[in-house]
């Protein structure tokens, strides 16, 4: 490693066996950082953490397992991450999924509400206080442009799915998600953003479906995911941003987004009730 700016820091990437996250977190390792990688699949999460201690140089990789569509699962993962460690630097959530149809978890959600939103703010908020005694530290939310308008009426999507809708509810989710966490963190050293990675050659998409079938054709024409994660991993390290919160980047600079106070609050208020946070 040529420079260690994160040496004796910890970082956790969520979606890290492939695409941005893998990007991601082999920058950090590369950094110096003790670098976790959260993946449902066991083989492909040791095929990443093999590469990025490979490409980084860095033994210091750990491979943690979660189910994102489950919150149980979730909720493991946090106590597992805790029993070993008492600070946590910087937390990326990054996973996400598309699903052609819809999908309902075990915990009776739909599926891409879940992976793409709900479970990373069950993890930030199980992580909180881990987060805080680090500080300063960031959490990173990566968001979307295809972001939607949130029917708080079939938040669900009980009554009628649509791929792309579905999609674009769990990032608008992921950007109202981080307006109010920054807001309620003011203060604390904690800062909390979102990015737009731009369109990345990832394996979003793989699932299936006719919205699958558009992603994989267009991969050619996307970004590598080296670039992609550009700016997530200058919004988690730069000293330029370390002041900033509450805000959305795309290309480094921050962008305009359709933050809205009343929405933000109504949804903190809905996902802790899901999440088993709040009555």
């Amino acid at each position: 490693m040529q420079s260690a700016p994160l040496a004796g820091k910890i970082c956790i990437v969520t979606g890290a066996n492939s695409g941005i996250g893998k990007a991601a977190a082999t920058q950090f390792a590369k950094m110096g950082a003790t670098t976790i990688i959260v993946c449902r699949n066991e083989q492909k999460g040791v095929a990443a953490q093999d590469e990025i201690m490979s490409l980084s140089g860095n033994k210091s990789v750990e491979l943690m397992l979660a189910d994102l569509s489950s919150l149980d699962s979730v909720r493991k993962l946090a106590a597992g991450y805790r029993q070993k460690h008492d600070k946590l630097h910087v937390l990326v959530n990054n996973a996400a999924v598309v699903e052609g149809r819809r999908v309902v978890t075990k915990d009776g959600l739909e599926e891409v509400f879940v992976v793409n939103y709900l479970s990373q703010f069950l993890l930030t908020n199980l992580l909180l206080d881990v987060l805080k005694a680090a500080s300063p530290s960031r959490v990173v939310n990566v968001a979307s442009s295809v972001h939607a308008h949130i029917d708080f009426d079939d938040l669900q999507m009980e009554k009628r799915y649509n791929a792309i809708k579905s999609y674009g509810q769990s990032k608008l989710a992921q950007i109202l998600f981080t307006q109010e966490l920054a807001e309620r963190l003011s203060g604390s050293g904690l800062t909390v953003n979102c990015i737009h990675p731009g369109a990345v050659r990832t394996h979003l998409g793989d699932e299936g479906g006719l919205v699958g079938i558009g992603i994989r054709l267009l991969r050619p024409f996307y970004l590598s995911p080296e670039k992609g994660a550009e700016t997530l991993v200058y919004v988690a390290t730069s000293p330029e941003v370390k002041e900033i919160t509450g805000k959305y980047f795309y290309k480094r600079k921050v962008k305009p987004a359709p933050f809205n106070k009343e929405e933000s609050t109504r949804l903190w208020n809905i996902s802790m009730k899901l999440s088993g946070l709040g009555n």
